[in-house]
């Protein structure tokens, strides 16, 4: 369904241009953006999907991945449809880069989400599978339905976005995991349409100017963004700019919608990585999409003793106190932890929700 947008101005040659990320698309009447939901309609503009899901479903909080936020907790997960990046490897792609309506079939409102979180049990609902930038105005509604039912709100985005959108959506935000898809403009300009700037400037910004908990992501692409060169300049400029305790996850990518011709990422390329980041100076480094025991393990920052073993999404061990602190030597474990970590594992559940 549609619903009037924000951020847009009106241009001297009777276009109008949106606002709310930095391709800043020039529309006439009727045209849609490069996200495909928002559109131009009269002399405003809609977002075209808001109300509409391409489903929900209740996910462990690992998989959006957020080691250090609520661990063990089920989270309830939900998209749209479209995407204002282009990227050649997306693995949401049939989400993402729908152009299809019948992507965002399911209908609920923001009052039924925050109510369906609490019935399933799920402390957080998690914006995710696209990005909740382009329905910001969709979701800023449910971070508030849920805040009213003491439900917490997950952003799971690329950071593409410009400064005032940027300020109202991570007003209402408790966590986010931004993927810093690569280090380089070129790989930003070439891979995925768009620019490496304004994705360290929200780094920057959630980091310093407000209180939502804050993890980071690389999908690292053999041949594309795996130099140990260019892994340990991101990593230098993490930890000058966003400061040591931020955890870091990086993924291993496979072969997906156009960017077929590249092999899946060995589990040793990840292991690399994460020895080169902890070289410079970040703390919580892990590894995901491989089984890998140690780099999914949580590690006392002070004193090296294993807090949270994990085995994929389940967790084996789990040894931070209820004050969030290593109960070997009393230092305080970077997050946002509960008195007990949850149990819900691996499980994936679908979840059908009403108007």
């Amino acid at each position: 369904m549609s619903h009037e947008a924000r951020y847009w101005t009106k241009q001297s040659d009777g276009r109008i241009r949106c606002d709310l990320c930095p391709r800043y698309c020039v529309l006439n009447d009727g045209q849609r953006g490069f996200c495909f939901v928002r559109q131009r309609e009269g002399d405003g503009m809609v977002l075209t999907t808001y109300g509409r899901s391409s489903g929900f479903c209740v996910d462990p909080i690992e998989k959006k991945p957020l080691n250090h936020f609520l661990p063990g907790t089920p989270v309830l997960s939900f998209g749209t449809a479209g995407c204002n990046l282009g990227c050649m490897y997306c693995q949401n792609w049939d989400i993402s880069k729908s152009k299809e309506a019948d992507r965002a079939a399911d209908v609920a409102s923001p009052e039924a989400i925050a109510d369906a979180a609490v019935e399933a049990g799920c402390p957080s609902v998690a914006f995710t599978y696209n990005d909740p930038v382009i329905f910001i105005e969709y979701a800023v509604d449910v971070a508030r339905a849920c805040r009213d039912r003491g439900v917490k709100t997950v952003a799971v985005t690329a950071g593409y976005i410009c400064d005032e959108p940027r300020r109202e959506l991570f007003s209402v935000m408790d966590a986010a995991n931004v993927d810093l898809k690569a280090f380089s403009d070129e790989f930003y300009r070439d891979v995925t349409k768009g620019r490496l700037d304004p994705v360290k400037e929200t780094l920057v910004y959630l980091r310093h100017e407000t209180d939502v908990w804050l993890e980071v992501t690389t999908l690292l692409i053999p041949g594309l963004n795996d130099s140990d060169a260019e892994i340990a300049e991101s990593c230098a400029w993490m930890v000058d700019a966003l400061g040591d305790d931020v955890p870091l996850h990086f993924t291993a990518f496979h072969p997906d919608w156009r960017m077929q011709d590249r092999p899946r990422t060995p589990t040793e390329t990840l292991s690399r990585a994460r020895l080169i980041a902890k070289e410079q100076g970040l703390l919580h480094v892990y590894t995901g999409n491989v089984h890998d025991a140690e780099g999914d393990t949580t590690s006392c920052a002070a004193c090296g003793s294993s807090l949270i073993v994990r085995d994929w999404y389940v967790l084996e061990q789990y040894r931070v106190t209820a004050e969030g602190e290593c109960p070997d030597c009393a230092a305080t474990v970077a997050g946002v932890f509960d008195e007990r970590p949850g149990t819900w594992g691996s499980r994936r559940q679908r979840v059908s929700i009403g108007p």
